[in-house]
């Protein structure tokens, strides 16, 4: 009995923090204006890793197509510091309680990879991602995957705030025999991720949005994720909504055959991480993309990729592609309305991934000629 108590303890402390948040989304007025903002502060965190190195270089190309946004004092750019794995370990916390403060003082995040121990590596801490979409309540990831030549034009919308990644680390061993981790869908939390995607779909002319779940065998939680995206699907009748099992649509994304006729996708975010980066190895690998974290305050902008530590042990750091982190400063150049300036930056890029040449090591380019080109072709 005792180890049942203990965890109905832990569980109900899960059950009352959930409510809690569901109270909060419920309060939430809905996303900020850009265009009424006097100034717009765009926060750029290096991470770990690589992660300074690359983030370094996007923060480059972003401040030249931007000069005379931040001359005109529309656009501030600060650099936030402190988000290490050391710092992390060493206050055993996600995010650094001043780190944290930093980045809420922002309106906009550029940030670098981070390094999330795994079982056995060191203390349990938090992945940075989970806790910053959490805290910062960055409930949509946004990943677009583009190969004109193959006919792909995907965007993914993966929700950021629920799932197991949420739990991921509040999980209970009972005992030596037996642990359990835990997922959780809300109903507001489904709404407005479904809401986004379609909105989007609306937007951008898209005729197509594809539900993911595995709804046959995670009956409450995926069954629930299923059946109100139908609902909000209702509100866009011009938009054709079909579902597809997670397993099935791994499979069609390398199905040549039907690929193509997919446009847009909301996931649940355990699928929607796993599935974008098969998409992303589609359109060249995971160091070609970047990643949208939004939210009605605050939003945030990443390469997919991992912080890669063995570069900087091996003195390779300088060698790092920023492309990816450049593709994300493109994500958030587009999200606060620069949209030309966007499309820049994406021609630029461009010419700079057939050009320079990115081996990773010595014999290659560095991530700062690689920037020099994209800089040189905005």
């Amino acid at each position: 009995m005792e180890k049942l108590q203990v965890a109905s303890e832990h569980f109900a402390k899960i059950v009352e923090e959930q409510l809690a948040r569901v109270e909060r989304m419920k309060q939430d007025p809905g996303p900020v204006d850009y265009e009424t903002m006097d100034k717009i502060i765009i926060g750029c965190c290096g991470g770990d890793g690589i992660g300074p190195a690359i983030t370094a270089e996007a923060e480059r190309v972003l401040k030249a197509v931007l000069k005379d946004e931040v001359e005109s004092g529309k656009i501030e750019f600060r650099t936030i510091e402190g988000l290490t794995i050391e710092n992390r370990i060493a206050v055993n916390k996600a995010i650094p309680d001043d780190v944290l403060e930093e980045l809420k003082a922002c309106d906009i995040i550029l940030k670098g990879p981070t390094t999330t121990p795994s079982k056995g590596d060191g203390p349990n801490i938090e992945s940075a991602n989970v806790a910053m979409r959490r805290e910062l309540d960055l409930f949509a990831n946004v990943r677009p995957v583009s190969v004109p030549e193959l006919g792909i034009d995907w965007t993914f919308y993966r929700e950021n705030t629920e799932g197991e990644y949420v739990l991921g680390s509040r999980g209970i061993h009972i005992d030596e025999d037996v642990a359990f981790d835990f997922r959780v869908i809300t109903t507001q939390g489904v709404k407005r991720i479904a809401r986004a995607a379609f909105e989007f779909a609306r937007k951008n002319g898209k005729k197509r949005v594809a539900i993911i779940t595995k709804a046959n065998i995670l009956k409450k939680t995926d069954g629930k994720f299923l059946e109100l995206c139908y609902e909000v699907a209702r509100e866009y009748p011009e938009i054709e909504a079909d579902d597809w099992f997670v397993d099935i649509i791994s499979a069609n994304l390398i199905n040549e055959k039907v690929r193509s006729g997919f446009e847009v996708f909301v996931l649940p975010n355990l699928y929607g991480d796993i599935i974008t980066d098969e998409a992303a190895q589609i359109q060249g690998g995971v160091g070609t993309a970047g990643s949208a974290n939004v939210g009605n305050r605050y939003a945030m902008f990443e390469a997919i990729h991992g912080s890669a530590p063995r570069m900087v042990e091996t003195g390779r750091a300088q060698y790092a592609n920023p492309a990816s982190m450049i593709k994300a400063a493109e994500l958030l150049l587009r999200h606060i309305g620069y949209k030309d300036k966007a499309d820049c930056v994406i021609r630029a890029l461009n010419i700079a991934n057939e050009t320079v040449k990115l081996t990773g090591r010595s014999d290659g380019a560095t991530g700062a000629e690689f920037a020099d080109c994209v800089i040189n072709n905005l």
